[in-house]
């Protein structure tokens, strides 16, 4: 989204030079410094400099205040895609993201028809129901919308929001009224000029008045953007998103099979999560920590040949390929393995007093090794994650004495050990 004029590039160049002077961003903020961004608060507020500056800081302050620990830290604590309460959040407060229109842009789908607070709330806290929907939303700005735009080789910096009330009545409105006020002013005040079309569909009798009661929660701008609906939405819907892409609730082909926890008509799509910003993602939540273990305890399992599994640090990854072999048997180990890749008999081990050879090959012991680094898209680079550390080096080996060694060769460690 770069500037589309002149004087969106000028009020740009004026609005990133006094909030990097008076303070109000640093490089490295996860808010985000691209131009990008800055576009966003200023045409939320017009161009207008001096009123996107106090947008901005008023941003910044609730971002580091957020439910007393700030967004970041909830972030940390909370995996958007993976927490214990997900299915029951997305079964009786149904908004998520899945896949993209054909502009690019993420959906974002909501199904208010089937919001039950009262059933919710007896498995999650309306206290941690709130905070799933922040991280939710910030999970916009910081993975959804640059995944997307590195899809689409392009930025991409708003979503299409489709909103269906089938089932949709005055019981329900009262019921998420609150709550739902709360959640169009931290959109609108935080995470500004991010919807860009909004339809509703299925717009039941009594939307009149529910419209009259939403209609001032939003901004002029945001108010223009707004689309409504009858239930003869399928065909509007389909010039905007591919069949494969929208969910067959609203007329699609999706349905998402294979995701634990389908609803009754067995489309899954609302649990998915799918969208380019799955891809490659490492997630930090219950469900991912649970892999890591199976995935750990099936290499403790591996069988070794020389009395527990190799180990290896960061290094390999980089090309170095540093292997940990245990103390006694690393040069044996090493040499066996080269012959086996010669296609050679063992030689006999003699211990002439004439021939002594150091073993030199050192590092630490396996449980010295820490988890393996997160990765994270790059508007997420400032959450921290685990690092591998490792134990300072054994003590210098015993040397052995060796004959009958083969001609001294070249060794490729990397092929040399075996697991």
């Amino acid at each position: 989204m770069p500037a589309q004029n002149l004087k969106e590039e000028t009020a740009l160049e004026q609005f990133r030079k006094e909030v990097f002077e008076e303070g109000i961003l640093r490089e490295g903020d996860t808010l985000g410094t691209d131009d990008e961004t800055l576009l966003r608060f200023l045409r939320a507020r017009r161009l207008s400099v001096p009123a996107s500056k106090k947008m901005l800081s008023d941003c910044q302050e609730w971002r580091k205040t957020a439910e007393g620990v700030g967004i970041d830290e909830l972030y940390k604590r909370i995996d958007p895609f993976d927490y214990p309460e997900r299915k029951a959040v997305f079964d009786c407060w149904p908004m998520w993201f899945h896949k993209t229109d054909k502009k690019g842009r993420p959906l974002n789908v909501h199904f208010f028809g089937g919001m039950d607070l009262n059933k919710l709330f007896k498995e999650c806290t309306p206290e941690k129901h709130w905070q799933t929907v922040l991280v939710n939303a910030e999970s916009l700005t910081r993975e959804i919308l640059p995944a997307a735009s590195r899809k689409a080789g392009r930025p991409i910096n708003n979503v299409f929001v489709i909103v269906d009330l089938k089932g949709f009545g005055l019981s329900q409105f009262w019921q998420m009224k609150a709550l739902a006020q709360r959640s169009f002013q931290i959109s609108q005040d935080y995470y500004p000029e991010t919807m860009g079309q909004l339809a509703i569909v299925n717009a039941p009798s009594s939307f009149t008045f529910i419209w009259s009661m939403i209609r001032p929660w939003l901004s002029k701008e945001t108010a223009e953007k707004v689309d409504i609906l009858g239930s003869d939405y399928k065909d509007v819907l389909l010039r905007l998103v591919d069949e494969d892409a929208l969910p067959s609730v609203l007329g699609g082909k999706c349905t998402c099979q294979g995701i634990d926890g389908a609803s009754d008509d067995g489309n899954e799509c609302h649990l998915s999560g799918a969208g380019p910003w799955l891809d490659g993602r490492v997630g930090w939540g219950p469900k991912s920590h649970e892999a890591k273990d199976r995935e750990e305890d099936v290499e403790s399992a591996a069988p070794s040949t020389d009395g527990g599994p190799p180990s290896r640090d960061s290094h390999e990854s980089a090309g170095v390929g540093k292997f940990a072999l245990a103390n006694g048997d690393a040069l044996a180990t090493v040499e066996e393995n080269a012959r086996v890749d010669r296609n050679e008999s063992a030689p006999s081990i003699k211990a002439p007093p004439e021939v002594s050879v150091p073993i030199g090959i050192h590092t630490s012991s396996p449980s010295d090794l820490a988890a393996t680094t997160t990765t994270f898209p790059s508007s997420a680079q400032d959450l921290e994650t685990p690092s591998s550390k490792f134990s300072s080096p054994p003590p210098e080996a015993d040397t052995v004495a060796l004959d009958a060694l083969p001609p001294p060769i070249p060794l490729n460690l990397g092929a040399a050990v075996r697991s």
